[in-house]
C-alpha cells in the first residue's frame, strides 16, 4: 500500500477523490461527474439528491466499482479500486460493501433464506453457517416466518427487507442504496427505513443513500447534492 493509502483514516470506510465520469455522444463529450470529493466514516447515514438524470446512479456505481470513472480514483476501506484485479475488487465488494436497488433483484428460483445466505456461500463459507446466519438476520427484518418463501410469494414491502437482510449479511463497512424506498408505498418504505437505521445502529454499518424520497433524506445524518456533476453538501 503506498502513502497515499494511508492518507484514510481508520473510520473512513469510503472516499473519492477528484472523481469525474464522461461520456461521448457523437463528436460531443457529456460530462456527468466533476472533481467529487467525498468521504464516508463508519456509521454514517448519507443522502445523495438530485434530479433525475443528474448522475447519481453513476456515482453510487463508481463507489461501488461497478463502473470506472474518467478521472480521479474511489477508495473502499483504504483500496484504491482502480489498482485491484477485476477478482480483487471483486472480493472487495463482497467483504467491504453491501448493495440495496430500487428493484429486489432477488432470485426468484431461490428462497428468501437461500437469498440472503448467498454472498456468504460466494466467498466460500458453509452452507450451514451461512443459513444460520441468514435466517438470524431475517428475523432481524421482520420475516422470521418467510424464510421458504420466494420472492414471487412476498409482499414488495417483504422482499426488500429480504434484500436489506442480503446487502447486510457480510456485515459491510458499508451500504450504497439506489432509490431502496422508491418502489415502495408509504408504509412499506417506512418499514424498510427503520429496518436499515436499526441494522445502522446495531452493526456500525454506513450508508449512502440516493433517493427522491425527502422524508428519507431528512432522516439522514448529512444530504449532498450532485447538480451539474458537481456534489455539494446541503446546508
Amino acid at each position: 500500500m503506498n502513502s497515499e493509502a494511508e492518507v484514510a483514516t481508520a473510520e473512513t470506510v469510503l472516499e473519492c477523490r477528484g472523481l469525474a465520469k464522461s461520456f461521448r455522444e457523437g463528436s460531443e463529450r457529456l460530462e456527468v461527474l466533476r472533481e467529487v470529493n467525498f468521504q464516508v466514516q463508519r456509521g454514517q447515514r448519507l443522502a445523495i439528491i438530485g434530479s433525475s438524470g443528474s448522475g447519481k446512479s453513476t456515482l453510487l456505481h463508481l463507489l461501488g466499482g461497478l463502473d470506472t470513472p474518467s478521472a480521479g480514483s474511489v477508495w473502499v476501506a483504504g483500496q484504491e479500486l482502480s489498482r485491484m484485479s477485476d477478482t480483487g475488487r471483486g472480493r472487495l465488494r463482497n467483504r467491504k460493501l453491501g448493495f440495496i436497488y430500487q428493484f429486489h433483484h432477488l432470485l426468484p428460483e431461490f428462497t428468501a433464506l437461500e437469498n440472503v445466505a448467498m454472498p456468504l456461500l460466494i466467498r466460500g463459507e458453509a452452507p450451514a453457517q451461512a443459513a444460520m446466519r441468514a435466517a438470524e438476520l431475517l428475523d432481524r427484518v421482520g420475516l422470521k416466518q418467510r424464510l421458504t418463501h420466494k420472492p414471487g410469494e412476498l409482499s414488495g414491502g417483504e422482499r426488500q427487507r429480504a434484500a436489506v437482510a442480503r446487502a447486510l449479511i457480510t456485515e459491510p463497512a458499508c451500504v450504497l442504496a439506489d432509490e431502496p424506498t422508491g418502489n415502495l408505498d408509504r408504509y412499506s418504505a417506512e418499514q424498510v427505513f427503520e429496518q436499515m437505521l436499526e441494522l445502522n445502529r446495531a452493526l456500525g454499518t454506513s450508508f449512502v443513500v440516493v433517493t427522491h424520497d425527502s422524508a428519507l433524506a431528512a432522516r439522514m445524518e448529512a444530504v449532498w447534492r450532485l447538480a451539474d456533476g458537481v456534489l455539494n453538501p446541503e446546508l
